[in-house]
């Protein structure tokens, strides 16, 4: 695991400084604390010839494979291909034995190494030999060409700034901004989609210029032109049919022959899974919530493994908030080595950190758990295992119910929904109150079923931006609107039932952008590796192809999970609901967040920016503190907006 940077230019005034190179390097230490190195070569002219970009790598290095002989840049046997790479191949040995028997030699015993030769052999199209999670830059000097690219799910982050002249590429923002010049600029549309969805999606990144690489894409920068492609996905729209996914029996159906065959594969593909997981040549356990997804990995881990595994979960002091009754349930059926953390969050304590560490904004307040039991688990390890991935690929969210409900409502009902009596119904001002949810449920049935799935996934629904926004921040705000990033996941989810559809469409959105994102900067924060097994992707792929009842049933998702590793899974763990990973919001903005947040809202620095209508914030304040409504998702993301602001632009 590691932090990657780099550059290629064609224009020699557009040259990568030594001293710029290395700032770029350093300031991504958290990610490698362990070693770092870099490689450069100067543009050239050569007369008669093409002329030669030039070319700058660096790397910090997180040791887990390999931990002697894996240092980077890597090059192969002449220095004509050299690579930076940041994250693990799981399936490298079997790989290696291919590659060496095709005449390939090598000098370590690391999956970079093979992923130097892979790319001598097949160019781009060796990413679709990779089994793992990775961003990674392989610089060829005999086509004059950088290959940028990312892994399937978005686990690993890349960010890159093309200019003309010149690539820069980096793991994070952080690395980027350490280039003379680099423009700041934000881009209003990020944050309205940040406002919209808690994260800014890609491709965008919060600033201009600067840009996400998508998952499951590479781009090929020659001649000073990156091109980016994608490489893989879940399932092709076309071939929903060929699978069988629309073919839904009724629901009392008995299960058939093919049901017991998806069991099977699915039992033999997650327990390889975690089994490749496991590989590590430095100290290794696992996250253990007490959910059905991270049992389910501990689980299947003390099988495979010789020694008792050690497990981390993370409590507080608020009950609704704490699991770890379920996690103590889990660690004493496995025998795990079980690390249990009760921590009492400090907002004002772990804001700047959080901050600083994300780079841009970040709205999703599980950030805070995340952070801690990742601090807290690398006192005792290197590589933890995660359940990340299961609730969108067996459909276990709470909202999906909303979805299965909606669609088997009738149109003239819906149509119903849209007249202004439905808005009279009295809601609590609780945001997760039964009787506010009904609400919420029953006044988007109007809207069709995409629109209606973000108005219920939304931070701030379209109206709610509407009043919130400054009409010089409107005019700003270009032709589109966030609802285009979802769209365009659903389109790739065509022909699926509706259930199977969004949870398709999370596994493209939420979960690269929201979940990996979160994983990502909190663990490598602390110089921790988190790896997910439900995230490999021939899992992946054999839950998208299953039939919607296997997965989702009667309100009730995870059923083939529950099914297929009952002999793993506690009763209790099975049946108990599911729980957020969160902190206690609401009471932080009426009690230690109280007149912080306020005095950041308000401030005249704040409402300088022309963004938002102070009168609209001062009434979120004033609702929320009176216990008339709870906004505390929407009072974290402006406050987490505005010390964005304060970090990375005001202070440069």
């Amino acid at each position: 695991m590691c932090g990657i940077t780099g550059a290629v230019w064609g224009d020699p005034r557009m040259a990568l400084r030594r001293e710029t190179l290395r700032r770029m390097t350093e300031v991504l230490r958290h990610r490698g604390p362990d070693d770092e190195g870099e490689y450069s070569a100067e543009y050239k002219v050569r007369p008669g010839r093409q002329t030669m970009p030039g070319v700058a790598l660096g790397q910090r290095r997180l040791s887990i494979i390999d931990v002697a002989g894996g240092r980077q840049p890597m090059s192969n046997e002449d220095g004509t291909v050299w690579l930076v790479f940041n994250g693990e191949i799981y399936n490298f040995r079997r790989l290696r034995s291919r590659l060496e028997g095709g005449g390939h030699r090598f000098r370590t015993d690391c999956d970079t190494e093979t992923i130097v030769h892979l790319y001598e052999d097949e160019g781009p199209d060796m990413l679709r030999h990779l089994n793992g999670m990775f961003s990674l830059a392989v610089w060829d000097s005999r086509r004059r060409r950088l290959l940028i690219a990312r892994d399937r799910l978005g686990q690993k982050p890349l960010v890159y700034c093309e200019e003309p002249g010149r690539l820069t590429f980096a793991s994070e923002l952080k690395s980027l901004l350490q280039v003379p010049g680099m423009s700041r600029e934000i881009d209003p549309r990020a944050i309205d989609e940040y406002l919209t969805y808690q994260y800014v999606p890609h491709p965008r990144t919060i600033f201009r210029h600067i840009a996400k690489l998508p998952p499951a894409c590479y781009g090929l920068y020659r001649n000073g032109s990156l091109e980016v492609k994608r490489y893989w996905q879940p399932m092709a729209p076309a071939s929903a049919a060929k699978a069988g996914v629309l073919d839904e029996p009724a629901d009392d159906e008995k299960p058939t022959a093919d049901d017991v065959d998806y069991a099977a594969e699915l039992r033999e593909k997650l327990t390889e899974s975690v089994e490749l997981r496991m590989r590590s040549d430095v100290p290794l356990g696992a996250f253990l919530s007490g959910g059905i997804d991270s049992t389910l990995v501990v689980g299947l881990m003390s099988q495979l493994s010789a020694e008792p595994v050690r497990t981390f979960s993370i409590g507080f002091p608020v009950p609704e908030y704490d699991e770890t009754s379920f996690a103590r349930m889990a660690a004493e059926r496995f025998g795990t080595v079980h690390e249990e953390f009760v921590v009492e969050p400090n907002a004002l304590d772990i804001l700047p950190k959080l901050i600083w560490n994300f780079d841009e904004p970040f709205g999703d307040s599980s950030a805070i758990p995340t952070w801690y039991v990742s601090q807290l688990s690398r006192q005792h390890v290197t590589v933890a295992l995660t359940g990340d991935g299961g609730d969108e690929l067996f459909l276990g969210y709470p909202r999906y119910r909303a979805v299965s409900l909606s669609s088997k409502i009738p149109g003239f009902l819906r149509r119903m929904c849209s007249w202004q009596v439905w808005q009279k119904i009295p809601a609590s001002p609780r945001q997760k109150s039964r009787r506010r949810q009904m609400k919420r449920f029953i006044a988007s049935l109007a809207l069709s079923p995409r629109r209606r799935y973000l108005e219920w996934i939304s931070i701030f629904q379209e109206s709610q931006r509407g009043q919130l926004y400054e009409d010089s921040f409107l005019a700003s705000l270009p032709n589109t609107e966030p609802m285009e990033f979802l769209d365009d996941a659903f389109n790739r989810a065509e022909g699926l039932p509706p259930v199977a559809a969004t949870g398709l469409a999370d596994l493209l959105t939420y979960l690269p952008c929201d979940l990996m994102t979160k994983v990502d900067m909190s663990s490598m924060a602390h110089s921790l590796e988190c790896r997910q097994p439900f995230l490999d992707h021939r899992v992946v792929e054999l839950a998208v192809r299953m039939p919607e009842r296997l997965r989702f049933r009667r309100g009730r998702g995870k059923l083939i999970l529950n099914e297929t590793f009952a002999d793993i899974l506690p009763e209790p763990i099975q049946r108990r609901p599911k729980m957020g990973f969160g902190v206690p919001l609401d009471h932080w903005f009426r009690d230690e967040l109280k007149d912080y947040a306020r005095e950041i809202l308000l401030d005249a620095r704040t409402t300088a920016r022309g963004n938002f209508r102070e009168d609209y914030v001062r009434e979120l304040l004033d609702d929320h503190q009176a216990g008339r409504f709870d906004h505390a998702s929407r009072l974290w993301s402006l406050l987490v907006l505005e010390l964005w602001h304060r970090e990375w632009v005001d202070a440069q």
